[in-house]
This record gives C-alpha cells, structure tokens and sequence, in this order.
C-alpha cells in the first residue's frame, strides 16, 4: 500500500497535472455537521456562518480582526527557565514544549499586542488555546504581567481574551503561583485609572476563572463558551445532584449575572470599542465602525433625543 501510495500515485498525478487536495479545505460544523468551505470560516472569523457556532480561533488571527486594519505591535514577552521542576509523566515536559512551540510558532500561550481599535488605543493580551490548553505557567504569567505594565506604561485600556484550562499541573505550585501574581497586575492597573475588559471564549476554566478572568470592570464571553472552576462531573459527583442543562455556559451565567454580556465575535471590536469610549471619555473614528453599528448609534441618538424632547403644547380649540 506504502508502494502505491508514495509512488504509484504521485507518478499519475504528474502524467494528468493534478494536484493534491488539502485535507483541511473543509470544516465541519461541531452543531449541525454542516461542512463550511475553509476561507468562509477565516473571513468570518471562524464563526460558522448558518449555525454561529464560535469555533477556537488562532491567538494571532484574533489579534489581527481586533485591531484595525490588522495592524498592532506585539510586544517582546520577558523568557522563564523552561522546565523548574525537571518534569516527567510518560513524556518529558521539555518535549511538550518542543512540540507545541513548533506547532503554534509561538514561545508559550500568551501574545500581548497594542494597536488601535476603531482609533482608541488598546492594549490586547490573548491566550491561545492550541498551546498546551493555553494553561497558565510562568511563562504566560509573566506574558500577562508584561502586557499589564505595558498598558499602565502607554495608559492604555487592557482587554484580556480568555481561553484556558487552568494551571499548567507540570510547574506544580510555581505555576499556581501565577494567580495572585496577576491578580497583583490586575490591581496596578486600576490603581493607574485605566479600564479592564475580559473576554471570555470557550474554555475559561480553572485557576484563571478563579483569578484575572473575573476581576474585569466588563466582563463579556462569546457564545456557547464554557466558563467555571471544576468540571461539571466533578461538581456532579461531589454534590450528587444533576446540574441544570446548560450550566457553565456563557447564556447560563449571563442569566444569573455572572458575566455582563454575550456577544458575537464578529461584533466585539465594534461593541468593546464603544465601551471604552465611554470609560476613557475619548472620541471613536467613526470611519472604522462597521455600517451596521453606526446606523444603530444614530437610532439610538434618535429615540433619546425624542424621549428627552418636549411635548408640543396641544392646540387651543377655536370658541
């Protein structure tokens, strides 16, 4: 079969001109099962188009939608000893770094960029949940502490994209370490007078859940995203009760007041952006706002203004 395949096959396609077919050129839908043509997916931000479902979305393509025009400067992040406690299960924990730094092209699981958001200046730091679970070590510790001064530094606002299955159990305690030390980052900031916004995509769970994730001023999540601390089997099997359908989803804490709002990837940029106008009494460019959200601004414009408008004084009636 080997002989076929690696030889047989390919001296056909070189007689015929025909050209291999990418395995990922179609994707399918984890909802319905739809299949969803590969770039439909990128040019919507990987947000299923017919059904919405948010699928994970690469740290750096989520940078390059939030900022306008893609354009941001990322920060240089700070290095840690790669491996503290000389860790080993079935495989080294030097080894998984290895392969999930050639996998994503990234150092560990946190990018920190700064750039423009509809013309206000914003500092965004992402978790990317293909590296190792986007878990919380020193590495991304530091990653995020680093993005946090930065954003005091330039007096920028912080919006901190979520997406992680809690501490990295290979650094131990050095990693559950991370959690008041970013909290401690999370104070500064607000000690500095500078908003905080926290986005929250599927998953959030874990030490951060239990930390910088719901230390925010706003917090948003985007749809169906798993949001909590303990698994719900674990809760389940702790408290022998079942848990209500749809618990620890993002509607679920939205309806008990758990998190602010849900919003659509696709409308974030629009609706953070006008949320830290407000917060940081600074002027958005309107020119950067999407068609949709402008024409929703002047509505809203419109009805106050009517609300707030005097009624007419009624007509005397002629004797």
């Amino acid at each position: 079969m080997n002989w076929i395949t690696n030889y047989v096959r390919p001296k056909f396609n070189s007689l015929l001109n025909r050209k291999d077919m990418p395995e990922n050129l179609w994707i399918k839908c984890p909802e319905t099962g739809e299949m969803v043509f590969h770039k439909d997916l990128e040019k919507n931000q990987w947000v299923v188009p017919a059904s919405g479902a948010h699928l994970k979305i690469p740290s750096k393509e989520r940078l390059n939608f939030f900022f306008d025009d893609a354009q941001y400067d990322e920060i240089d992040l700070p290095s840690v000893t790669a491996d503290p406690l000389k860790f080993k299960d079935h495989r080294r924990y030097t080894d998984r770094l290895k392969e999930n730094r050639a996998k994503t092209n990234m150092d560990d699981a946190v990018r920190v960029g700064v750039g423009k958001v509809k013309g206000l200046d914003i500092t965004a730091i992402v978790q990317d949940f293909t590296f190792m679970g986007g878990s919380l070590g020193m590495a991304a510790g530091e990653a995020i502490i680093k993005g946090f001064e930065t954003a005091i530094e330039r007096k920028t606002p912080v919006v901190l994209f979520t997406a992680s299955g809690g501490a990295r159990m290979q650094e131990g305690i050095l990693s559950l370490m991370q959690l008041p030390r970013t909290t401690v980052a999370v104070e500064m900031l607000k000690e500095a007078g500078l908003p905080y916004v926290v986005v929250m995509t599927n998953p959030t769970t874990g030490g951060v859940t239990a930390s910088y994730a719901m230390l925010g001023d706003i917090h948003i999540a985007e749809p169906g995203a798993l949001i909590g601390f303990a698994g719900q089997r674990v809760i389940e099997q702790t408290i022998r009760e079942q848990l209500p359908e749809g618990f620890q989803r993002a509607e679920y804490l939205l309806e008990h007041g758990m998190i602010d709002m849900v919003l659509p990837r696709t409308q974030l940029a629009n609706k953070i952006a006008q949320l830290l106008s407000i917060l940081t009494h600074k002027p958005l460019d309107q020119s950067k706002l999407d068609e949709t959200d402008a024409l929703e601004d002047n509505a809203e414009t419109t009805e106050t203004a009517s609300e707030t408008a005097p009624e007419a004084a009624p007509a005397e009636q002629s004797a």
